[in-house]
Formats: structure tokens, C-alpha cells, sequence
């Protein structure tokens, strides 16, 4: 995910980024991007994908992938709103490795996806991201696009998100918990799943020790992806890092019925972060399914495609077996 420069000693530098003397960044670099392909005239993709403005003012956006076999038939599909990782500092809902997850996860599944292009930190620090993935369920309550309308059950939703955007996911669930009768209907979310999702804390957690210096997921990389991404003053034991300061918002999730997805791996520093929220919600009494494997790396699915059956097999798991 990062470029060749030692990100324990040169993280910013690591992620692309540079520091100014005023506190701002500047990207470098943008990592590779996929341009949409919405050709209806040639069956050559398996999934369309489209970018559609989600608020102008803000410079918003949403992807839209949709299996080419939904124009066949008369069947809504699944809806799976997706949200991208990168530290909530990088990357874009046009990276082609979130791209290419994407349309893997549309056409497997296969279900309507709607990736989002929330706004970054740290020129819009948390909640800004939460705001803007909110504001897109809103907009699938009121759009009139005809991908939604037409291919899309609004009342068989899921809420899903890797690494940063899985954080983010999590926490417009517990927003959508709270308003998702009043406020969101038609539109029903049924669950999460929390793909390798990025939490924090003050102190450090086993997983993150042994890890420090890890070349992926380095402690000085997500140290500075919280300095730039939580609110002017905040420490990582603020709500929106560590999800541990505030467990009495997981009798929200319960209370809807919602089932849990979190995916990790014990190569991945967050691990720890990541199997103490699943025993939490498990304590709530939230039906979760911890998938935790040994080995591999923070976002290794992403970089070698060809080991995403775990996150496939679980998003399945939970939207074609939603009762399970």
C-alpha cells in the first residue's frame, strides 16, 4: 500500500504525503485509479459501474457497480454501501484496488454496491466522513437514478467498509441505528461488515506492540492517520478511535436485530482492536461473526486479489443468508 521508503522512519513520506510548516499535507502522489465503465452496448464487463455527484458543494460522489445479469431479470438485489479505507487521509472510491473489490463483491454476490467518495482528512477531520457517508444514505432514500430504483431492494441494505472505512462504516451504523425508521425509510440496513476495520486506543494493544515496525501498518503511520484524521485536541481514546470509551451505544445495534461481520488477520497490527469490538457486540448480545485468520497482512486481500475468498465468503454469508 505504501511506497518503497521505510514508513517506521518516514511515514508521511510513506504514504505520499507531505508536512507543512502551517500543519497541512500535501499528496505527493495519487495511487493508481480505475475510470468507470458503463458501456451497455458491449457485454464485455461482467459489472457497470458509474459515478454519479452525491453534494456539490461538498464534491461528493458515489460509484455505483451493477452486475450485468441484473438487466436480465425482474429480481431487486441486495444493496452493500461501501466505504474505502486509506487512514480517512488517502485514497479515493476511484483506487483501483476499492474498484476492483467492488465489482468483485457486485459480481459475486451478487448485489448492487454503492461505493462512496466521502471527503478527507485532514482538510475535513471526523465526523466529516461519517456526515458525507450518512448523507449518502439519504441520497439512495431519494434518488431517482435508475440503477437504484429499478435493480436495487432498499429494504435488504448493508453498511460495509475496509480498513479506515470500515471505522466508518461502524460508526454510521450506530447513526443510522438511531434514525433508521424515521429517518431512513424505505431504506433498511440489516448489518455491517467490518473488513479489517481500523480502531485505536492510548494504550497499546499486544498485536500493535509486536507489530510496531511492521512495513504495511507501522505504528507511526496509523499514529499520524489519527493525529490528522480525529478533531483538533483529540487523543485515539476519543469515541470515534476507540469504540471501547463508549459501550453502551452496541445495545443500538442489538436492539434492530443487525448481525456483524469483522474480518482480520494476526499479521495485521489492528487485530487485537478489531477481535475486542466482536467480543463487545458479542456481549451486547449482537450476532457477529468473527472471520480472523492466521497470518497475511493488513489489506493483503486488496494487493493480491486472489485471496479475497474470506471477505467474499463473508459478505455472502451475510446477504444471502440474511436469517442465519
Amino acid at each position: 500500500m505504501f511506497a518503497a521508503i521505510d514508513p517506521s522512519t518516514h511515514p508521511y513520506a510513506a504514504l505520499g504525503l507531505t508536512r507543512n510548516p502551517d500543519g497541512s499535507i500535501t499528496r505527493a502522489a495519487e495511487a493508481p485509479i480505475t475510470p468507470p465503465s458503463c458501456n451497455l452496448t458491449e457485454p464485455t464487463d461482467p459489472v457497470l459501474s458509474k459515478d454519479v455527484p452525491l453534494n456539490p458543494s461538498t464534491n461528493t460522489s458515489v460509484r455505483l457497480f451493477l452486475p450485468r445479469t441484473a438487466l436480465d431479470t425482474a429480481t431487486k438485489l441486495p444493496l452493500i454501501i461501501y466505504v474505502h479505507g486509506g487512514g480517512f487521509v488517502i485514497l479515493r472510491a476511484a483506487s483501483t484496488i476499492f474498484h476492483n473489490l467492488c465489482t468483485t463483491v457486485a459480481s459475486e454476490t451478487p448485489a448492487l454496491v454503492v461505493s462512496v467518495d466521502y471527503r478527507l482528512a485532514p482538510e475535513h477531520r471526523l465526523p466529516t466522513a461519517y456526515d458525507d457517508c450518512m448523507e449518502a444514505l439519504h441520497w439512495i432514500k431519494t434518488t431517482d437514478d435508475e440503477w437504484v430504483t429499478k435493480y436495487a431492494d432498499l429494504s435488504n441494505c448493508y453498511l460495509m467498509g475496509t480498513s479506515a472505512g470500515g471505522n466508518i462504516a461502524y460508526h454510521v451504523g450506530l447513526r443510522a441505528a438511531v434514525c433508521a425508521v424515521d429517518e431512513l425509510g424505505p431504506v433498511k440496513v440489516n448489518g455491517l461488515i467490518l473488513h479489517q476495520p481500523f480502531f485505536g486506543g492510548v494504550e497499546r494493544t499486544p498485536s500493535e506492540i509486536k507489530l510496531a515496525t511492521d512495513t504495511i501498518l507501522p505504528l507511526a503511520v496509523s499514529d499520524i492517520m489519527w493525529e490528522l484524521g480525529l478533531p483538533l485536541g483529540a487523543d485515539r481514546d476519543h469515541e470515534y478511535s476507540n469504540p471501547m470509551t463508549r459501550p453502551d451505544v452496541l445495545d443500538k445495534i442489538k436492539d434492530l436485530g443487525w448481525r456483524v461481520i469483522v474480518t482480520g488477520c494476526d499479521g495485521d497490527s489492528t487485530v487485537d482492536r478489531q477481535m475486542e469490538l466482536a467480543k463487545a457486540l458479542k456481549e451486547h448480545g449482537v450476532k457477529v461473526l468473527g472471520k480472523f485468520i492466521e497470518g497475511e497482512y493488513h489489506g493483503y486481500d486488496l494487493l493480491e486479489p486472489s485471496k479475497s475468498e474470506l471477505i467474499l465468503g463473508a459478505v455472502q454469508e451475510m446477504v444471502n443468508s440474511p436469517n442465519k
